[in-house]
């Protein structure tokens, strides 16, 4: 079981900026995508960004060119930088571990983003 804890969140103004973090541990596969999902009111949960062990990542369309995902594998991290934000950002922000290749899946408990215009 892997276990994840999120930081980071919190109350930004319109063009402003937050760095999220997540840390993994537990039983950690070697090969594994990590990365970030939001959901906000009402709406369905969409992919923000996503890394693999191997750097590839991977953006939503809402979010390229403003945010950036980076991952530390020694340490078991994740980050994702986020500039220029705008009130449609506002959601919880879900960290994700998925270590596909032995059918293992897990969530953070998300945390809350708030952007005022």
């Amino acid at each position: 079981q892997v276990q994840l804890v999120e930081s980071g969140g919190g109350l930004v103004q319109a063009g402003g900026s937050l760095r999220l973090s997540c840390a993994a541990s537990g039983s950690i596969a070697s090969i594994n995508v990590m990365g970030w999902y939001r959901q906000g009111p009402g709406e369905q949960r969409e992919l923000v960004a996503t890394i693999t062990s191997g750097g590839s990542i991977a953006y939503g369309d809402s979010v390229k060119g403003r945010f950036t995902i980076s991952r530390d594998n020694v340490k078991n991290t994740v980050h994702l930088q986020m500039n220029s934000l705008e009130p449609e950002d506002t959601a919880v922000y879900y960290c994700n571990y998925n270590a596909y290749r032995i059918g293992a899946s897990n969530w953070g408990q998300g945390t809350q983003v708030t952007v005022s215009s």
